[in-house]
């Protein structure tokens, strides 16, 4: 049974520490501080000795998470992969680069506050052994093997343990006897032909988002999962965040009436976020394996003739795609050839939130437009993009917007008939001003209109109404984090974690292969819209996806 939230006593009090947070907090800037604390202070005043309980009822239940079994078998494990993303990846298990080590604690003896090393020697044990590495450019190869063997997670003076071996090839260590679990971290157009290899060769399976390249690649991902029957999580650790999960109960419960209109986005403005990555020292055609980068010719032409069915020509790399480039290399994610675009890299991470809190499943349509507006680099990708998803048996539209040239920060926000909320780090909820379930409470003055009258900050002891403006401070500015027991956690370190667990204890993780290919298909149809400059539709019986008509 939910527990009501009610204004006790030691509800009362947590605001009274907070006071005394926020005062040391804000010393530092007068003038704001004395602003948001007066705000904070008039809100506090709005709603003591209120009660909501009849119309706003949530359970104190923390979020829950697959615990690791004692005495679990060790799982060795492989990983295909050592750019950005496989850097992070191999850290969240539990292995990270020297270097790394050496600048984080440089930077917690500059800041005190920077906790960020003292995190991650406290991260869990997940009790794995590294004992393949793979990548095709030498730097990255070489750096993994350093990275797996940090067993003891020390900084370039430390020791390590047994190193693992380097392959050069993934199938090579896809064939090895002594790997029983693989890390899938190369390009998007390596994703799906990566993933079904390893389970065709017995190796539980965590790829990166997107599942797949192409829309005939998502079927058969799914056969191969689904027929060796692996252990297969897709990257979206988003899973794991606590606030999602409190999202998910509160549509459960109605709060916010019928929700029908959701609008995410992605807003960055680096020529790293647009995917401008450096060019890294040491790479060059002898350390580099340009031709297994690009794929055998019978994939390449493939998915040439993919491209082409659609009449999109115009669209695939330029003939001298097979030539040698670092810029390809290092910034694929800018081409088609190797790309599945702001589709399949970012919308995706807000899909599968949406999907996690609603289960809405694959729209009915997609619309989408937009083009390359900023970075007139030779990039083939769109650099802003909108595309409107209908999900008409729910009633309901999804709006994704999208620019690499705009820091704005805009949230997930769900729009109901009672109530809107918008999701990050944090959960906010603000009633509608011509709701009918909090009329009365809005009329008694209980409930205002013109701000948020709840607010969860994932680590606090209690869901508290009222949140103190440091806490929300620090709140808004975590990105890559949620809370278990009041301890701190890197995401993508739990959503590993629960892949493990689900290989050791048999049981299925929260972004198995029908959530990931519900993702695919989704992220497939929004960039086929845009590429044809048509509205897509999705067959739900059939399965497929549903050509409209062109737009004029």
């Amino acid at each position: 049974m939910s527990e009501e939230i009610k204004n006790t006593p030691e509800n009362q009090e947590a605001p009274d520490q907070g006071r005394r947070d926020a005062l040391k907090a804000l010393a530092t800037v007068p003038v704001l501080g004395a602003l948001a604390y007066g705000a904070y202070r008039k809100r506090k005043e709005a709603v003591t000795g209120r009660n909501i309980s009849d119309v706003f009822t949530l359970s104190n239940r923390q979020a829950t998470y697959l615990e690791p079994l004692a005495g679990g078998e060790k799982i060795r494990v492989g990983i295909i992969g050592f750019g950005i993303r496989g850097k992070q990846l191999l850290r969240a298990a539990g292995f990270a680069e020297p270097s790394w080590i050496d600048t984080r604690i440089a930077d917690a003896k500059a800041n005190k506050n920077d906790n960020r090393y003292q995190e991650y020697l406290e991260q869990d044990d997940l009790n794995i052994e590294i004992t393949g590495v793979c990548d095709i450019f030498d730097v990255y190869g070489d750096a993994a093997v350093v990275a797996g063997s940090n067993i003891y997670r020390e900084g370039s003076n430390g020791k390590f343990g047994t190193p693992p071996k380097r392959y050069r090839h993934y199938k090579e260590l896809l064939a090895a006897s002594d790997i029983d679990a693989v890390i899938i971290a190369a390009p998007d157009h390596w994703h799906g032909q990566m993933a079904m290899d390893a389970a065709r060769a017995g190796k539980h399976v965590y790829v990166e988002k997107p599942l797949s390249w192409t829309v005939p690649e998502t079927y058969m991902i799914r056969d191969v999962i689904k027929e060796t029957g692996v252990v297969m999580q897709l990257g979206h650790q988003g899973r794991q965040t606590d606030c999602y999960q409190k999202a998910e109960e509160i549509m459960n419960n109605g709060l916010l009436g019928n929700v029908n209109l959701i609008e995410v986005c992605t807003n960055r403005n680096t020529p790293n976020g647009a995917w401008v990555y450096d060019i890294i020292e040491g790479s060059n055609p002898t350390t580099i394996d340009w031709k297994q980068f690009e794929g055998p010719e019978e994939r390449v032409k493939e998915y040439t003739d993919y491209m082409m069915k659609y009449n999109l020509e115009r669209y695939v790399g330029p003939e001298e795609r097979s030539q040698f480039s670092l810029e390809r290399f290092f910034r694929w994610r800018c081409w088609w050839d190797y790309s599945t675009g702001l589709s399949g890299d970012l919308l995706t991470h807000e899909y599968d939130a949406v999907n996690q809190m609603m289960h809405v499943g694959i729209p009915h349509s997609a619309t989408s437009s937009g083009g390359v507006y900023f970075f007139k680099d030779g990039r083939t990708v769109p650099d802003v993009l909108q595309t409107t998803f209908e999900f008409p048996d729910r009633d309901m539209t999804m709006l994704y917007s999208a620019t690499q040239a705009s820091s704005r920060s805009r949230g997930k926000v769900f729009m109901g008939t009672e109530a809107s909320m918008e999701v990050s780090n944090i959960l906010e909820i603000t009633v509608d001003r011509n709701s009918k379930r909090y009329a009365d409470k809005i009329a008694q003055g209980v409930i205002t209109t013109d701000d948020p009258f709840f607010t969860y900050v994932p680590g606090q002891s209690s869901t508290d109404t009222v949140t103190s403006p440091t806490e929300l401070y620090f709140a808004k500015r975590g990105l890559l984090y949620t809370y278990v027991n009041g301890k701190r956690y890197d995401t993508t370190h739990l959503h590993i974690r629960e892949w493990l667990e689900c290989i050791r204890q048999k049981k299925t993780p929260s972004c198995n292969i029908d959530q990931a290919f519900e993702e695919a298909m989704t992220a497939h149809m929004g960039t086929r819209a845009y590429l044809e400059g048509r509205t897509m539709y999705w067959d739900r019986d059939k399965e497929e996806i549903v050509r409209g008509e062109i737009a004029l």
